[in-house]
């Protein structure tokens, strides 16, 4: 048996390690994210970033304006998952390009790229549903994955922190690590580490609209669509656990 660190005989070196190691529908989405910012940076105009945002930013207001021209509340059929494409600039769409990274990873190694895109998107149409709750007369209008990313953190939240299974092998008697089970709702809040992380979590969002009370000027920042989709994400994911 070689000694630790050799290297056995006609064995050739391994490859580079990449420096990323993200899956690849996670590269795929942060692609599909930088390439949308680059080309409405670069390629459109004055005009055609607000027929961008007209058309594919969530406004609330289409709510109250379809009442009167059902015309206008067509885009309301797309608009609540297109929103999370876009972003406001370059440190809107860095920030979360990260947070996506952090926290798509482990739902699409655990579940797939099917099941974390559903996580996303559904939690950023979850967002933009509690983001129409509260502002839908002001005219103010969403954009920015936050709210999918939100539902991926609930998401990843529920089996991130639970303590790792490890099994014997049934023929050679080594240990096998199983992975980490899929928590309660429950055991979300009995556990210690979980329920600290969202506590903290809900209340630096929650605070964000007494942010102004303090500092006298607004900040942009769409709680609303934070706290929706991080409530969807912890719900949607247990429905795809694999059942034994």
């Amino acid at each position: 048996m070689p000694e630790q660190g050799s290297v056995p005989e006609n064995v050739p070196p391994a490859g580079r390690e990449p420096i990323f190691m993200l899956p690849g529908s996670v590269t795929a989405v942060i692609g599909v994210l930088v390439a949308i910012h680059l080309a409405s940076t670069f390629v459109l105009n004055q005009d055609g970033m607000v027929q961008l945002v007209f058309w594919f930013a969530f406004q609330p207001l289409r709510i109250v304006a379809a009442s009167s021209d059902p015309g206008l509340g067509v885009p309301l059929i797309w608009t609540p998952f297109t929103h999370a494409l876009l972003h406001g600039g370059w440190d809107h769409l860095l920030f979360n390009v990260v947070w996506f990274a952090i926290f798509a990873t482990p739902v699409a190694r655990r579940y797939g790229a099917g099941p974390m895109l559903a996580v996303f998107f559904i939690s950023a149409a979850a967002g933009a549903a509690l983001f129409a709750a509260t502002t839908l007369y002001s005219g103010a209008y969403l954009i920015g994955a936050s709210g999918g990313i939100s539902g991926l953190t609930g998401a990843a939240v529920r089996f991130i922190f639970q303590p790792v299974i490890v099994s014997a092998h049934p023929e050679t008697g080594k240990p096998v690590v199983l992975g980490r089970q899929l928590a309660s709702l429950a055991d979300v809040w009995h556990n210690s580490r979980t329920r600290s992380f969202v506590l903290i979590w809900v209340v630096l969002n929650a605070a964000v609209p007494l942010l102004p009370l303090f500092t006298g000027a607004s900040v942009m920042v769409a709680w609303q669509a934070h706290l929706g989709g991080f409530l969807a994400g912890i719900l949607l994911v247990g429905l795809f656990e694999r059942r034994s």
